[in-house]
């Protein structure tokens, strides 16, 4: 984890300024072989999604620019190890924790694109999350959470700030939320909202309470922010 950087953030400046992107275009036709067989072995849908073409740290404030694109274009990207480096998938995971401390992960279901992955309740922002030119964040990570687990926001005590997560070409936008019920209660309420889905996001949910639960299974960001968080305890996160 020691190419990973974790900044605190207190505000975020992120809009879509639209500009050719030379990867999706040059590369289309490879782009589309690929989706097909990716899709021929899961249910995927080429939906559009927003991607950072630039970013930068002022102060305690992320600035950034995304540029609009179709998920077969960022699946490629990803899949074939990230070759446009001037390019950030920036999304914002709900790091939920429950009144006793431990943290409440989801296990990605086994027809998603990172199935079996144990990551906290999020998605690439979408044309959905703009608000005149404005990339929000904060609405993504709380549908996504409520969509994931059946957790409404209004239930939670949520950070006013972001634990920035700098991981190469991912930047995570950690969202603290804390909830007035344990882990455990968490999980059998994600487990129950899994098993009423016709078809859910998540197969399953996992709670981590030291190092000793940290996977393989965890992407690098999600890992290196739960250790951070609890070697960093005096950092409590503030509440509205």
């Amino acid at each position: 984890m020691t190419d990973i950087r974790i900044v605190r953030i207190a505000h975020l400046d992120l809009r879509v300024v639209p500009r050719r992107w030379s990867f999706a275009l040059e590369r289309r036709e490879d782009i589309n072989a690929h989706f097909l067989k990716l899709q021929a072995a899961k249910p995927l849908w080429n939906g559009r999604v927003l991607l950072m073409h630039e970013h930068a740290l002022d102060g305690d404030v992320l600035r950034g620019a995304y540029l609009e694109t179709d998920f077969a274009s960022f699946i490629a990207w990803r899949d074939w190890g990230f070759p446009d480096k001037t390019m950030r998938n920036c999304f914002a995971p709900a790091a939920l924790q429950g009144s006793d401390g431990a943290f409440v992960l989801g296990v990605m279901g086994g027809h998603t694109a990172n199935a079996g992955q144990i990551y906290f309740p999020c998605g690439t922002p979408d044309p959905g999350d703009v608000r005149d030119d404005r990339v929000d964040l904060n609405s993504s990570a709380r549908r996504e959470l409520f969509e994931e687990t059946g957790i409404a926001s209004e239930e939670l005590d949520i950070d006013e700030g972001w634990y920035a997560v700098f991981a190469g070409p991912r930047i995570a936008m950690m969202k603290p939320m804390r909830a007035r019920q344990s882990a455990e209660a968490l999980r059998q309420r994600i487990r129950d909202h899994i098993a009423q889905e016709v078809k859910p996001e998540l197969a399953d949910a996992y709670v981590a309470r030291g190092a000793a639960d940290l996977t393989k299974a965890m992407p690098e960001f999600t890992a290196a922010y739960l250790f951070d968080r609890w070697h960093n305890r005096a950092d409590a996160p503030k509440t509205d």
